[in-house]
């Protein structure tokens, strides 16, 4: 570990999740590391952290918890840091505590918009979800993904980046002195939304990225498997930030300048969401958002989707053509108003296709926001049977 911690200062350490350093980058990215350890899943840095429900910071949750920088990959497999937080919690636990690895759901590109900084601003939409994994006595590890709170713009949807952010915040975990949990104890994926797609890539990812680790299941909830089905569905609705989170953060991953497509609306949009607003702010500030008012042509970025580049970028992300070596409960309402539940469906019976043991679970909770609760009271006893060994539920 001492190696480890040589290759990101004391200072890194201190700063990196501060407010001085998300509401300006200079000093951010100064601090930041010129080196990467050699393994994925290496921490590079740790410091003590704390986790509230609420943002007058009344109710702080019973866990030990710890902000970590650790090392992943992008799509490309270029090394990049990644940060993210570890809490355990303070009750007894029988035998290997098992590692839950929680994969976030969209929080926005700036970097305020970081888990690690929400958990510990009470802001975390996603906080009672991870506080019931701790109230059963799970340890959970928080990504931040890629560029969330570190230099960068986020690469929102890109499947591989996020699937190796979760699958590595797993190994940082289990590799941090300061928390001593189990080096190669049970596991579990959980997500919702962006959450569930990054759960379903790490799923799809683990025998090949991850063979190591022990993962005993994935509960998947609302996954945005079809970029060109959830963009059709999105473009002009309530949530139709999320569509121009795509589009920067595909952008990013892949390189492509996407300032000629937009007129100067859009990049003036485009700018916002990027740097600015979290994603109860996005979607209060830009509610109904249409692409086709933010293009220098007229015509809806929906379009380019189907054209080249876009069209083998979107392939790219298509998720259901590899098959999960763990079980998987996926949660999916019939009356979700952002990711059709069709597109769960369709993902369940390609994963049903390839053999793997799969449980569809279908709701009828109104809206996308709602449904987390039907993942989380499924996904709670799925998960207890896994730990104990009972054998998985299919509906293949």
């Amino acid at each position: 570990m001492a190696a480890l911690t040589a290759v990101a200062s004391a200072a890194l350490t201190f700063t990196m999740f501060s407010g001085e350093a998300a509401a300006g980058d200079q000093l951010f990215t100064q601090q930041w590391p010129t080196s990467l350890p050699a393994g994925n899943g290496d921490v590079l840095s740790s410091e003590p952290g704390i986790f509230y429900l609420d943002p007058l910071k009344v109710i702080k949750v019973n866990a030990v918890a710890y902000r970590i920088m650790y090392r992943s990959t992008d799509r490309t497999g270029k090394a990049v840091a990644v940060t993210g937080t570890v809490l355990n919690p303070r009750t007894s636990q029988h035998g290997q505590r098992p590692i839950i690895a929680f994969a976030p759901g969209t929080q926005g590109l700036a970097d305020k918009c970081a888990p690690s900084r929400q958990l510990a601003e009470g802001t975390e939409y996603e906080a009672l979800p991870i506080k019931r994994l701790l109230d059963q006595g799970y340890a959970v590890v928080v990504t931040d993904y890629q560029g969330l709170g570190t230099p960068g713009v986020h690469t929102y949807m890109d499947r591989e980046a996020q699937g190796r952010a979760v699958l590595d915040s797993v190994r940082a975990a289990q590799r941090l002195d300061a928390l001593d949990l189990p080096d190669a104890g049970p596991v579990a994926l959980y997500g919702y939304s962006q959450g569930g797609g990054a759960t379903a890539s790490a799923a799809e990812l683990a025998q090949t990225y991850a063979p190591e680790l022990k993962i005993r299941g994935a509960v998947v909830g609302a996954p945005p498997a079809d970029m060109n089905k959830v963009a059709d569905s999105m473009d002009g609705s309530a949530y139709g930030a999320f569509f121009n989170y795509a589009l920067s953060g595909l952008s990013t991953a892949y390189g492509i300048d996407i300032g000629p497509y937009l007129n100067a609306h859009g990049k003036r949009v485009t700018n916002d969401l990027r740097d600015n607003l979290c994603t109860t702010q996005a979607l209060a500030k830009y509610p109904f958002l249409n692409s086709r008012f933010l293009t220098a042509d007229g015509r809806p970025l929906t379009e380019r989707l189907r054209r080249a580049p876009w069209d083998t970028i979107v392939a790219e992300q298509q998720l259901g053509k590899r098959e999960p070596a763990v079980p998987v409960l996926l949660s999916h309402s019939a009356l979700d108003d952002v990711i059709p539940q069709q597109v769960g469906k369709n993902l369940a019976a390609d994963w049903c296709r390839l053999g793997a043991t799969v449980r569809f679970a279908g709701n009828y909770i109104p809206g996308h926001i709602a449904a987390t609760e039907a993942t989380s009271a499924e996904g709670l006893p799925w998960l207890a049977d896994r730990f104990v060994g009972r054998t998985a539920p299919s509906t293949c």
